[in-house]
């Protein structure tokens, strides 16, 4: 990949992936807290609404939703979408399904007791969802968050089919100017890598305040010197020469 190529093309292109990934995420989390609460509502047919939504996109393909989104969904209504926000619709849909299960999840592990102490302080449903279940259920929630966040980066690939010009739209541009394979997808593997990575080390701050934030002592590094920091007994051993 020639340098004009990788500066006109790939680097617009990663910031294209980042906007979808950013605002696919928005779309994705606000559905989760939707729909994961409605599916524990005690009524019936909110769990019976937010249980078909579950179903019904968790059973489709997220790339056949983008491109009903981009080509159907306009012939069909009238109203046409913009292919980045056709993507980011389609995959903020898909994946608020999956953290939908995350959110409904984390608020059953709540302890019973928790919720009754909040029933007998009288609390409405909505005041112990804010003040009881959620501060408790959100730290369960950030690993799996995680895991789901980089499925999402990983899925925004998915939006080149529809020509939205992110990285890996561009790395295909670019395979086929230069007639390079190599150089071109090589480069796009290690900028996912790359953003992944970002996110991640993110994820795992925000973990460590949410676990700070109901009093719960954050995990240990880990790795060689970590484990030699926490065992004084194995240093006093081998300083001894105790084998």
């Amino acid at each position: 990949m020639t340098w004009p190529l990788f500066t006109e093309w790939f680097l617009p292109g990663v910031w294209i992936t980042v906007q979808v990934t950013l605002g696919s995420a928005a779309l994705a989390l606000l559905v989760s807290f939707v729909i994961g609460i409605a599916r524990s509502s005690r009524l019936w047919i909110v769990r019976f609404a937010a249980g078909c939504y579950f179903e019904v996109f968790r059973g489709t393909s997220a790339l056949v939703f983008m491109l009903w989104m981009a080509f159907a969904f306009p012939l069909m209504f009238g109203w046409v979408f913009v292919p980045m926000a056709a993507g980011v619709v389609a995959l903020g849909l898909t994946y608020g399904a999956y953290g939908s299960e995350i959110v409904r999840g984390a608020l059953q592990s709540v302890p019973a007791a928790q919720r009754e102490a909040g029933i007998a302080l009288s609390f409405t449903r909505a005041q112990r969802l804010r003040r009881i279940e959620l501060p408790q259920a959100w730290p369960e929630m950030v690993p799996p968050f995680n895991n789901l966040l980089i499925e999402l980066l990983k899925g925004t690939a998915l939006v080149s089919v529809i020509s939205v010009a992110d990285m890996t739209f561009a790395a295909n541009l670019s395979r086929l100017a230069s007639n390079e394979s190599a150089p071109a997808y090589t480069l796009l593997l290690v900028a996912y890598f790359v953003l992944a990575f970002v996110l991640t080390r993110g994820m795992r701050l925000v973990e460590r305040r949410a676990k700070a934030g109901v009093g719960q002592r954050p995990e240990p590094r880990r790795g060689l010197r970590a484990a030699r920091k926490t065992n004084p007994k194995a240093d006093a051993q081998s300083a001894g020469g105790v084998g």
